[in-house]
């Protein structure tokens, strides 16, 4: 299993617009083989900022790694630069190969 995340800071007046984005968003992530889900994270608020995460798992990092080279992916990407100033500096990629998994 294949964790990830993109981190963005927020500032907490472009909150609600990031949050619809986000919500309102056309997902093609069902398409991806390997794809096992999806999560959007609200965390918590610092400094007038707001801690948002994207969590995506996926079967293998290979998958994941098939996902950025994708269509889908272009497609969901294409209009990245213009969302920019809704949250400060770049998103921070984080990728974890999980080690252990205690399923419920």
């Amino acid at each position: 299993m294949y964790l990830a995340m993109n981190r963005f800071t927020v500032p907490l007046e472009n909150a609600e617009e990031f949050e619809a984005l986000w919500l309102n968003r056309d997902s093609q992530l069902k398409e991806l083989p390997g794809f096992v889900e999806f999560h959007m994270l609200k965390g918590p608020e610092e400094d007038g900022n707001r801690l948002y995460a994207s969590h995506t798992v996926w079967r293998s990092e290979d998958d994941f790694r098939n996902w950025t080279r994708s269509e889908q992916f272009r497609a969901a990407h294409q209009n990245a630069g213009d969302k920019r100033r809704l949250h400060v500096g770049a998103p921070r990629f984080e990728g974890f190969n999980a080690i252990q998994h205690i399923p419920a």
